[in-house]
This record gives structure tokens, sequence and C-alpha cells, in this order.
């Protein structure tokens, strides 16, 4: 009877350890384009844009140059998450590829993570020019009621 409440004890230590452990595995998301290994490899400067896509497939956007000619855009990211933590993007792909007028290839690029920058859309702060005040300028103003800054006196007070 002890020995079976050990072996019991055990499984159930060693499936809880597993349990926990699996918690902590990532979670790898991949969105966007999947490239085809070497796909970027055959594209070559003069390429219509039906045999890009045709090779590549559509792209994830596209965008109009100077109004005469597009360019295509194949997006890939992959992301790790862990348990309750956010995400962490590891790797991003971006395969720009520029048309002429004609719509011939006229350049293309293939950048990663490393060349993009970080971009805070929204922080949630709007900034004001001249309403930056102390503690102290806040505590005046709301005494004497009056405006601080440029026009207004801290020391004369409004009737």
């Amino acid at each position: 009877m002890l020995r079976s409440a050990r072996i019991l004890v055990t499984v159930l230590a060693v499936a809880a350890s597993a349990a926990v452990l699996a918690g902590c595995q990532p979670t790898v998301e991949h969105r966007g384009y999947m490239a085809k290994p070497g796909a970027f490899d055959q594209i070559a400067n003069g390429m219509s844009k039906t045999e890009v896509e045709g090779l590549l497939g559509s792209p994830s956007t596209t965008a109009s140059v100077k109004i005469q000619a597009d360019s295509y855009y194949y997006i890939t990211s992959i992301s790790e998450s862990r348990a309750f933590l956010a995400p962490k993007e590891t790797n991003r792909e971006v395969i720009a590829i520029r048309f002429d007028a004609n719509d011939q290839v006229e350049s293309f690029g293939q950048y990663g993570l490393e060349d993009g920058r970080v971009i805070n859309i929204n922080d949630r702060r709007t900034p004001v020019l001249g309403e930056d005040l102390s503690i102290l300028q806040q505590i005046f103003r709301n005494l004497l009621n009056t405006p601080v800054g440029p026009g207004g006196d801290m020391l004369q007070r409004k009737i």
C-alpha cells in the first residue's frame, strides 16, 4: 500500500513537472507571405509583373511610386510567445519589388528584421507645446486661477 502511494506521488510529480515545462515552451506564429525556398533568387530585372506573380504569388501589399509605377511587397513575420508574456518578433523578411511604367521589374531587394526600425504608432500621449508644467506651476496655476506661460502672469489674479 505504501509502495503504491509512492509510485502514485512520483507519477503525479512527473506529470506536473511535464505540464509546467510544456507551458514554458514558446508558441511560434508564422504570419504573412510564406516564401518558397529559392524563389527570391529567380527574380531578375526586366521580368513582367505577371511573371513575378506567377513565381511569388499575390503580394502582401502594393504601393504606387510617383503615380507612374507600382511596387510589390511580400512580408513574412515570425513571432514567439510564452505563456502570459507579450509576443516577441524573432524574424521578419520583406521582399520589395519595384516596377517601371511598362510593368517590368526595375529593382528588387530583400530586407530583414535588422534593416527595420521600431515606430511607436500610438503611445497614447498627445504632446502639447507650452503645457509642460512643473508640479509647483500646476499648484500656483490652480490657486491663482490664472494661465501660466506665454501671455499669462502668475502674480496677477484675474477677476
